[in-house]
């Protein structure tokens, strides 16, 4: 009789979980990746035999109507056998010498989706284990400038955000794209899996057009890429504002520091001045509008999102704003007008050297000035110098890594890059080369290198950095850089929809991350609200301190 109880409670309990519903959301979440995965998989699809975007719209509505999960993989099941019988492929045979990168790998969803019939996981591997190994239809590592290029997708005249299909088109190719061809994914704070169903919400049914967009804006900085970011012209207005005020600001220490004037003459109108500290924003304290508008701020690290949260902070639509701001010790509070784009009629910025030698013979060098046709006449009025400080804290220009031929006594590995394997999507390959800069030249500048970096250095600007990091007798010093290193690929989601990230891994010779992580410097300075307002560069100070010093 027990027996005959227990048999009865397994059977009722089996028939009771698999009536049991399941939201739309978990359907919606469990068709991205399906979807996603037969585009770069199969070779009907990855072969450009069908179109995939219809494919997707005819099966939602019977997607909607399932109600439990056999219901669900049932259509699964019969969308994957509309796509034709997937012969027997072995997978192409790389050399035995290929480095393989895995981490971003995981196919393990496709074995263990509780919304999944035993034949649906069967299906989905057996593709796998028979993928398309031609030239993909979707995705090349062709492109002009960056290599890899979203192809043959088709952009659609309008995207209208009020039409549901187009919404879940728009995250569904996003989402996939960064699941197989971001190779920075397994260092995102969040699984992409959870991001996905966390975001879904506000695209399946968003309250307005604003939380849609903001939601796929949201999702773009989940990847902790400075490169990424989902844009429309309406996120413009809906993230902040199309007006500006006169001036610029650094955060410091949760406030908002005045470091430059965009227009002298309108900063006196709303007597506006460098080192004022702005302290809240319409009632806001800065530190809450950080907290606000760090989700919708690209950022590698927070360090890097905190230029781009200054600005959007202190913009909008209306004619002024409101803040609390202190100035000689004194708490105020004032309204100053906001500026389009066109009207404010930027002072152009000051002339700089594009390089100089300081006092007591020190080498000063503006990176982001000096081109690659400087490098000779410039190394030969330094190189008597004690020490060659390199400023890198802003955009550096492309001289080719010239300059380290001067610097190293033979040639050094820079960096090691990551690109994706299309024959395995979600896999990448490290390059059999290394890039290196310097020549072999004894007769190398033998004084202290020290290289300056910031918030401001990113991806070139880090690559740069890392080039300096050969040369014998190199001191990097500064604060956090962005963390983005390697080829920023912009792309468009849906015509008038467009994101971006990085596109290929850029790691040290021996591997090691920079993404995220950034430079590493040697002596840390962060800039100080003192130094601010007394207009002292003090990363700058530090370098000096430190050729003088020896400390």
């Amino acid at each position: 009789m027990k027996k005959i109880t227990l048999c009865f409670f397994i059977v009722i309990t089996q028939t009771l979980f698999s009536q049991t519903k399941i939201t739309e959301n978990q359907k919606l979440a469990a068709t991205c990746k399906v979807w996603g995965f037969l585009k770069y998989y199969h070779p009907e699809v990855a072969g450009g035999k069908t179109n995939w975007d219809k494919k997707l719209f005819d099966i939602l509505p019977e997607i909607d109507k399932a109600q439990t999960k056999e219901e669900f993989s049932t259509i699964l099941e019969k969308w994957v056998e509309t796509l034709g019988v997937v012969p027997a492929n072995k997978p192409l045979v790389l050399d035995a010498k290929t480095d393989l990168f895995t981490k971003n790998l995981d196919l393990d969803w496709i074995k263990r989706n509780k919304l999944f019939s035993k034949k649906l996981s069967e299906q989905l591997q057996f593709i796998t284990e028979n993928r398309f190994q031609g030239k993909n239809h979707y995705v090349s590592l062709e492109g002009e400038g960056v290599r890899l290029s979203f192809t043959n997708e088709i952009e659609y005249t309008e995207f209208d955000w009020t039409n549901k299909n187009m919404r879940i088109l728009s995250l569904f190719r996003f989402w996939n794209y960064v699941e197989y061809f971001f190779p920075y994914k397994y260092v995102m704070d969040q699984k992409w899996d959870d991001a996905l169903v966390e975001i879904l919400p506000n695209i399946a049914t968003p309250a307005s057009e604003k939380d849609f967009l903001l939601a796929m804006r949201e999702l773009s900085i989940k990847l902790n890429d400075t490169h990424a970011g989902t844009f429309s012209m309406k996120m413009i207005e809906y993230l902040g504002g199309e007006k500006y005020i006169a001036a610029s600001v650094k955060i410091i220490d949760d406030k908002a520091v005045v470091t430059n004037l965009a227009n002298d003459s309108l900063a006196n109108i709303d007597d506006i001045k460098i080192g004022d500290i702005i302290t809240k924003v319409n009632g806001k304290t800065v530190a809450q509008k950080v907290k606000e508008l760090e989700k919708y701020m690209s950022g590698s690290n927070k360090d890097a999102a905190l230029p781009s949260i200054g600005m959007v902070m202190l913009t909008g639509n209306m004619p002024d704003l409101e803040i609390e701001f202190i100035r000689n010790n004194l708490k105020s509070v004032k309204r100053i007008r906001l500026y389009e784009n066109r009207d404010l009629k930027r002072t152009p910025p000051k002339s700089t050297d594009k390089w100089k030698i300081l006092e007591n013979n020190i080498g000063y060098v503006n990176m982001s000035q000096v081109e690659k046709v400087d490098i000779n006449v410039m190394m030969e009025e330094l190189k008597n110098t004690q020490s060659i400080i390199f400023d890198v804290r802003s955009r550096p220009k492309y001289t080719d890594f010239l300059l380290h031929e001067y610097l190293n006594p033979e040639p050094k590995p820079i960096l090691r890059l990551l690109s994706q394997d299309l024959s395995f999507p979600g896999r990448y390959i490290w390059a059999n080369e290394m890039q290196e800069c310097g020549k072999i030249n004894p007769d190398y500048y033998k004084g202290k290198v020290i290289v300056l970096v910031g918030s401001g250095t990113f991806s070139f600007g880090e690559q740069t950095a890392m080039a300096f990091q050969t040369a014998p007798n190199t001191t990097i010093i500064g604060s956090q850089t962005a963390g983005a290193d390697g080829p920023n690929y912009n792309f468009t989601i849906i015509n008038g929809f467009n994101s971006s990230f990085t596109s290929s891994g850029v790691f040290y010779p021996n591997k090691k991350e920079t993404q995220r992580v950034g430079i590493v410097p040697n002596i840390v300075v962060k800039p100080t609200i003192v130094g601010t307002q007394e207009k002292k560069d003090e990363v700058l100070d530090r370098a000096i301190q430190f050729v003088n010093k020896g400390a």
